[in-house]
């Protein structure tokens, strides 16, 4: 099924642990559009700079990430078997390692480096060329689609994004608690809202979505609603 009249760009923008993912797969699987996991693609680097050792407590070596970026290689595809999408890093399904909180903890500072984001910003417009495509992150109707049909600033209060965060680690059986994840989640949004690059802010045509007290079907049904609304 596809409820849109037009090949519309859907930008889904927000705070960490809000749900936008899931709401932004869900919803385009639903209508039959491409979902873009912006977040997963910082999340990539930030596994790939783990990997070649180029992140030493919270100082990252950018000269060596510069040299090396260009064979960072991403791609997602949907499983059908498990009923997910997944992201891959030159060719490797690395989905799950990339969510995990040693990830969450590190990406934020691959997040602000210019260089990183410029390649990322570069991919996600390649990818979005067709139309008909959800993409969701912190930047995406501010910087990378400041023209976008449909522009959604996601948000919930931080003890909610925290329990649904420490909920989805635990049942991946991660052993963490509710209170690392509660300053994890704190710490993101500062950093977010405050780095000098692409910081995490509302555009100004950006309708608010408050999750905190909406089931998945609640939060899909009012964003189609807003699409029949710019179509």
């Amino acid at each position: 099924m596809n409820t849109a009249k037009r090949k519309l760009i859907i930008a889904v923008d927000g705070h960490s642990s809000c749900g936008k993912s899931t709401v932004a797969k869900d919803l385009a699987k639903k209508i039959n559009y491409t979902y873009i996991d912006s977040g997963a693609m910082y999340r990539v680097v930030t596994l790939f700079a783990m990997r070649h050792n180029l992140i030493n407590g919270e100082k990252l070596d950018e000269n060596k990430l510069a040299h090396l970026i260009n064979d960072i290689h991403i791609s997602f595809s949907y499983n059908d078997e498990l009923k997910r999408h997944e992201t891959f890093m030159n060719g490797e399904l690395v989905e799950d390692e990339i969510r995990s909180l040693e990830v969450s903890n590190n990406v934020s500072l691959i997040a602000t480096i210019k260089f990183v984001r410029e390649k990322m910003v570069a991919l996600q417009r390649k990818l979005s060329e067709a139309g008909a495509v959800i993409m969701d992150g912190r930047d995406i109707g501010t910087v990378v689609f400041p023209n976008a049909d449909l522009k959604i600033f996601m948000t919930a209060d931080v003890e909610v994004r925290a329990i649904r965060r420490y909920k989805e680690l635990k049942e991946k059986g991660d052993d963490i608690s509710l209170d690392a994840i509660r300053e994890n989640v704190k710490k993101r949004d500062f950093i977010d809202e405050n780095r000098d690059e692409s910081p995490l802010k509302k555009a100004d045509d950006a309708i608010v979505l408050n999750n905190s007290h909406m089931t998945k079907e609640e939060q899909l049904d009012w964003i189609v609603a807003r699409m029949a609304e710019v179509e």
